[in-house]
């Protein structure tokens, strides 16, 4: 059985037999992604976790070519196509008014199990975002291990930076964005 580094790079190179191999040797790890996701919607959420995989395979596969560098390129790539998915979805389905309901979220690892969930995704979607304007490896870092559940070597491998790098930039992001959730910024 071929490596999915291996597979990457011949996808890279245009070959969709390998794309078609990794997707079998991923698909379960993608599931596990999807599940972490799912778990912190609401429980009646639309969107099932197979479907999510799906769609991110969808949405994989209709990439121009991509570069792949690694394996955990290839899931940090996953996770955050996996989270916009999400983040389209509650925005078609009106979690938030037109224009937007400012709220009070606060950003910790109790965000998993608050009950306002799809509202709680796009605030800290925004914030994400204003937080990629100011430092672009910090949010990068917050999207890998929140969302894609890397640990600090997986994400120091993806992003190509010394795993204390991560651990600091991971500290330095969860306390901007705690401060840019709060309620007084918000």
């Amino acid at each position: 059985m071929a490596s999915v580094t291996h597979l990457l790079i011949q996808w890279s190179h245009g070959d969709p037999g390998s794309r078609d191999e990794l997707f079998r040797i991923v698909q379960q790890e993608l599931h596990r992604i999807a599940d972490r996701y799912m778990r912190r919607e609401r429980p009646d959420h639309t969107l099932q976790t197979t479907a999510l995989v799906n769609e991110a395979y969808l949405r994989l596969i209709e990439q121009p070519q991509m570069n792949w560098q690694n394996r955990a390129h290839f899931y940090a790539i996953s996770a955050r196509v996996m989270r916009q998915i999400l983040v389209d979805h509650a925005r078609r389905t009106g979690s938030v008014k037109r224009g937007g309901e400012r709220f009070h979220v606060p950003f910790d690892e109790a965000l998993v199990f608050s009950p306002e969930k799809s509202s709680e995704l796009l605030a800290l979607d925004e914030a994400l975002k204003r937080l990629a304007e100011k430092d672009a490896r910090k949010a990068e870092i917050v999207e890998l291990r929140y969302f894609g559940g890397l640990d600090v070597e997986e994400v120091a491998e993806a992003l190509r930076v010394h795993p204390n790098t991560v651990i600091r930039d991971w500290a330095l992001a969860k306390a901007w964005l705690k401060r840019e959730m709060s309620p007084e910024n918000l």
